[in-house]
């Protein structure tokens, strides 16, 4: 019973990454990074994509999101509030998004500026996935993505890196949210970066707020960096 579970989860696996490799083609085809979002539930990830999304924005970048949640689409309105056409989808119950989700709902999706028609990647500077909030399932799905971004929020601990390995040694970059209340969590800074290290050495870690912009400018500048090189 044990291998055939374990051959089974290998041919899911498999297919994802297959799913996953033709739409990594696809964004590079169309010049569009895209980025995995990835944390434990109150994170901040939304508050923290809304405000990436209206600074961006601000810059004159064409942005768009992708909304992972089990059920609601509340995630998904409140990002849309932003200005940025988004999309919600629902699993239903699967803890994380996988490739054959973000390929489904990339089609049909309404078009930036002209309504009825599918929207055309290559119109976009950015296309952001905020994943089902979950710290052990979404790291193993490739979802295309260019770069892997593993939040972690100062409500949470120095130790989430030390209990979830897998998903911060398979980052890109780190974001530290909520850093505006580290004080009053007594949240020790140096220890948090000693752990997130201490699982990927030399990872691009953020400290940001999305409150009050503290970090985003920093944040902002690896994005347009990673655009010029994507």
């Amino acid at each position: 019973m044990t291998t055939r579970i374990v051959e089974l989860r290998r041919g899911i696996l498999k297919k994802n990454d297959e799913l996953a490799a033709g739409l990594r083609s696809r964004f590079q085809a169309a010049g569009v990074l895209v980025l995995n979002l990835v944390s434990s539930p109150g994170t901040g990830k939304t508050t923290f994509l809304e405000r990436t999304l209206r600074d961006l924005r601000a810059r004159g970048a064409r942005v768009a999101a992708l909304v992972g949640d089990l059920e609601t689409d509340n995630d998904a309105r409140r990002l849309a509030a932003s200005g940025a056409p988004v999309r919600q989808i629902n699993t239903h119950g699967i803890c994380h998004l996988d490739a054959e989700m973000i390929g489904k709902h990339l089609e049909g999706w309404e078009a930036l500026a002209a309504p009825g028609k599918a929207l055309d990647i290559s119109l976009l500077d950015y296309l952001f996935i905020e994943n089902v909030g979950n710290l052990i399932c979404p790291s193993s799905y490739d979802l295309g993505e260019r770069i892997r971004v593993a939040l972690l929020s100062v409500t949470e601990g120095e130790d989430k890196p030390l209990k979830y390995p897998t998903l911060f040694n398979s980052a890109d970059a780190a974001v530290i949210t909520k850093i505006d209340l580290a004080a009053p969590c007594a949240f020790d800074r140096e220890l948090a970066l000693k752990n997130i290290n201490e699982i990927r050495p030399g990872i691009r870690i953020f400290e940001t707020s999305a409150k009050t912009g503290a970090g985003m400018d920093a944040w902002l500048a690896y994005l347009e960096g990673a655009l010029k090189t994507s």
